[in-house]
């Protein structure tokens, strides 16, 4: 009787076997087919030279505001960035240049929705124009075709509360001279004037991408010839930390 128990449990773990071993080579037969559908959904193109050369200033614009709509909805493009930089190893035809923030809460390529190749990004700790952000920027538009300058501020941005509270520290104080135009543009705000003061900073801020702009067109008269003739654009626009969402200042 024990033996013939011992058989029924030898015949009953074997079928059990036999039936996991069935299982999993049947898991691991649907695996590469899943992540090779997986693989055929993400984008690996990259801007050619055709597809910037149609691109209008208008256009770049609009697909910027749609890609924060995406960032904002967690519903980024996805992408093969391996074959992405492969294919730009050659050559770079971005829509657009960009200059930010120093901050790390403010990914530029990230926050627009957009893989490798697609943008030029410059970025300084309080997005304020010199002249080597500016020979940047017309690198990008007159000699690469970049349809777009964009200049980003961001919500409780730390060298704007440096320039308001006259900050004195190293190498900082000299940089933040850069943006001091903005807080005497701001002379006129109704209420407390100091860095503990989020609408005040918001209004240096704003103002200091508006005097950015106004730099890079006195400064720079190939982006300002450029601008005239509509073939670029120079815009600002304003990102808020705490929602990702970038306000457009056309």
């Amino acid at each position: 009787m024990k033996k013939k128990l011992l058989n029924y449990s030898i015949a009953f773990t074997a079928i059990l076997f036999s039936a996991c071993s069935s299982k999993t080579a049947g898991d691991a037969t649907t695996i590469p087919v899943a992540a090779e559908e997986q693989s055929a959904k993400l984008v690996s193109s990259v801007m050619s030279a055709e597809s910037q050369s149609s691109l209008t200033p208008d256009q770049v614009i609009a697909e910027f505001k749609q890609g924060n709509m995406r960032f904002q909805e967690g519903k980024l493009t996805a992408r093969d960035f391996p074959a992405q930089v492969h294919n730009t190893a050659a050559g770079q035809f971005p829509k657009a240049v960009v200059l930010s923030c120093l901050d790390s809460r403010v990914p530029i390529e990230t926050v627009l929705d957009q893989g490798v190749g697609d943008i030029f990004v410059g970025r300084v700790a309080g997005n304020f124009v010199n002249v080597d952000l500016l020979g940047s920027m017309e690198f990008a538009c007159k000699v690469a075709g970049a349809k777009l300058v964009m200049v980003v501020g961001h919500e409780s941005c730390g060298a704007v509360k440096g320039a308001i509270d006259d900050v004195k520290l190293g190498n900082i104080t000299p940089m933040l001279a850069n943006i001091k135009p903005a807080v005497e543009l701001s002379k006129d705000f109704n209420g407390e004037k100091t860095s503990k003061n989020a609408d005040f900073v918001k209004n240096v801020t704003e103002h200091n991408v508006e005097f950015a702009i106004k730099e890079i067109r006195e400064q720079s008269p190939i982006l300002k010839e450029m601008e005239a003739k509509g073939e670029i654009k120079i815009i600002g626009a304003y990102y808020t930390l705490a929602t990702g969402a970038l306000t457009f200042m056309e």
